[in-house]
Parts: structure tokens; sequence; C-alpha cells
């Protein structure tokens, strides 16, 4: 009889603890569904329990309550969302600023360069040890080797204070080496190339900002009358923009504007052939220059560059235009006379094209100048017509070229 009764008491220890198991494992499931309703956005892999329910894991006889868990559970979780809603609030903002150039919003103002320059840098040292000289102007010229001596003699009229490029279009660039100069210059070689294609290529406004005036000229003028800084100062005196030396009026002249005064230092009007001029104040008898010999101010030179056509090259009917980006431009676009050229009149840019239906290479260029022109003032009248009626007021009739 007394067998029956030990297994009985034996039995109670076993069934109390497979209790403890079941109470555990429900308990276990009810805490998992109320973390996944009440905290759904709560990251499992970042919450961090108590150490009291680690011990009750791991020691399944800890005798902790239920009420215990729960509240150490909420707790836990509670700390966490207010830790992550308090990051939040503290978080930096991204930068962004508008008033940056375009497509570098998202940098600080502090580091932004948007404009450059062409000083040639050392490859050691200091940066700020570099430049022994910052020049103050740029002069460009457009060269074939044939030129290489007048150009040689053009350079030595620009003192240290400009910068010196040349745009080689029959790509010999090593033959200039022979002159100290061409070692400090910069050269750029394309082939079959015009000073216009350069120009808008590698003349930004933003390239070019540190020069004061951009000197963009052809190969073939002759300089024995011209000196650089003694024109740099008419210009700074006579307020002039955009300008040009006079010409020798026995060589190559074709427009009666840029003919050389000899009882003066500048003009800025002249009379031309009976009916070539509507208005006394518009070119050619006044705010006009030729394209051969340009000097253009910073400012100029930065509404000048955005007129350049990409596709036509030659520039024929920008000379008409250029008064668009001055005002008032009778007053701001002139000659001077008093440092003056002659323009040789010679035809090497012509003789790099090509020959077709048995013309001469320089006769299908000066074709491409003709057409290039007459394309260029019906961009341009298109261009202002369309700017007034989008406005809706009619077109004065002076937007013509």
């Amino acid at each position: 009889m007394a067998k029956p009764g030990i297994l009985g008491r034996s039995s109670m220890p076993r069934s109390n603890e497979g209790m403890r198991l079941i109470f555990s494992a429900v308990i276990g499931v009810m805490l998992g569904y109320l973390f996944g309703i009440s905290f759904p956005t709560v990251n499992i892999t970042k919450l961090h329990f108590p150490s009291s329910i680690v011990s009750y894991i791991e020691d399944r006889n800890s005798g902790i309550t239920t009420q215990t868990l729960l509240n150490h559970a909420w707790t836990s979780a509670n700390s966490h969302k207010k830790n992550n809603s308090d990051s939040k609030s503290d978080e930096i903002p991204k930068i962004y600023v508008t008033s940056n150039p375009k497509g570098a919003e998202r940098l600080p103002p502090g580091i932004v360069v948007s404009e450059t320059d062409l000083y040639p840098r050392r490859l050691w040292g200091e940066p700020s040890e570099d430049l022994t000289i910052q020049p103050r102007y740029l002069v460009t010229f457009t060269v074939g080797i044939a030129q290489k001596a007048n150009i040689d003699a053009a350079v030595k009229k620009f003192s240290e204070n400009f910068t010196i490029m040349l745009f080689h279009y029959d790509g010999r660039t090593t033959e200039w080496d022979e002159f100290d100069w061409s070692k400090r210059a910069i050269h750029v070689s394309v082939s079959k190339q015009t000073k216009w294609w350069y120009a808008k290529r590698f003349l930004h406004p933003d390239v070019v900002a540190r020069y004061d005036y951009i000197f963009i000229w052809d190969e073939d003028l002759g300089v024995q009358h011209f000196n650089a800084e003694a024109y740099i100062k008419l210009v700074r005196k006579h307020g002039l923009e955009i300008s040009q030396p006079g010409l020798e009026p026995d060589r190559g002249l074709t427009w009666q504007m840029t003919k050389r005064r000899g009882d003066r230092e500048v003009h800025k009007v002249t009379e031309e052939r009976p009916g070539w001029c509507s208005d006394p104040h518009l070119p050619p008898c006044a705010a006009f220059v030729e394209i051969m010999a340009t000097v253009f101010s910073r400012d100029a030179w930065r509404c000048v560059w955005h007129m350049i056509q990409n596709d036509l090259v030659h520039g024929w009917g920008l000379d008409f235009a250029l008064r668009k980006c001055v005002e008032p431009a009778h007053e701001k676009i002139g000659v001077v006379d008093a440092q003056w050229i002659v323009h040789q009149s010679v035809p090497s840019l012509g003789n790099q094209g090509k020959s077709e239906n048995g013309k001469a290479p320089w006769e299908g260029v000066r074709g491409r100048c003709r057409k290039e022109w007459g394309i260029f003032q019906a961009r341009l009248a298109d261009a202002e017509k369309k700017y007034y009626l989008d406005r809706g007021i009619t077109p004065p009739n002076s937007t013509s070229v």
C-alpha cells in the first residue's frame, strides 16, 4: 500500500515543472505578440533586453514574476523609442544652397570655386608660392607655322602682364619652342579650326575671369606701331568695353569705322557711304569694330561669349551684333587710333579648306563665311522677335543685326 503513495508524491514536482515550462512558453508567445503590435518600428536587432530577462532564460527556477518581466520589457522598448526620437530631432540637416552654381547646391559655399584661371602651376612646393606674377590681361592668336615670324614680332609687343595663348589650326606646336616666350605660353592644338571655335570652347568667361581685358587676334597683323600697355591705358581712359586698334588706311580696309585717324587718340563714330547707316549710332557708323583684332573687357566678353554660336565658326555677323552687349554701345565701342596696326590680309586659314567642284580651298571657306553671316542674322532676329512676342510686346525695328 505504501508504493502508490510514494509514486504519487514523486510525480508532483515533475508535473509542476511541466506546468512552469508550458507557462513560460505561453508568456513568450504573448510577449512576442505584444512587441509586434505595440512597437512595429523597433528594430529587433537593436532591442536590448534587461539582464533579468536574460537571467530568467538561463535559470528557469529564478522565481521572477510575470509582471516584473513585462515591466522590464516595456521600459526597455520605451527607452529605445525615445532615444530614436531624440536622435531624429537632433539630426544635422543636409546642405543645399540654392545660390550656389547649378549642380553644386549640395556643397558648402566655402568650398565652391566657380571660376578658374590659365596660370600654370608647379608640381611641387607650397601652392601659395606658385605664382610670382599674375598677369592681368590675356592675348590669343590663332596661328599656323607659316606665320611664326609675324607672331614672334607681335608677342614681343605684349609685356609680362599678359598671358600668351596660341591656338594652332595646323597641328604644329613643337616648332614654336625656339622662342623663349613660347615655353611660357599656353598652346592648344586642334586641326583646321577657327579662332571663334577655339574661343567658344577654351575661353569660357569663368576660365578667363582673372583678366581685365581679352585680346582675340588674327595672325596676320603688323604691330610695328602698337604697344599693348599704352593701348590698355587709352581703353581705360575713354571707357571702351569693346575696341580694336586703328587700321592703316592703305592696307586691308573694309569699313570706314576701323580706319585710323591721325588727329586723335580714339574715335567712336564715322561717316559711311550713303545709305549704309540708318541710324548714326548704329553699325557700321558707330557701335562697331571688326573681328580681326578685337579687345573685350571682362564684362563685355561674358556677354559676347554667350552670343557665339557653336556651329558658326567664322564669326561673320558677330561684329554687327557686339552692340547688344554694352550700353550705350555708341559710347563703349570704339577704335584706338593712337595705337594702330596693319592688316596684312594673308589668307592662311583659307588654305585649310577643301577643294570642291573645281573651286580653290579658300573659295569654299569664303562661301561658308557668307552663309554663316546670313544664318546668324536670322537666328538673332528670330530670337529677339520671339522674346518680345512672348511678352506681348511688338518687336522694335532695331532688332536686326
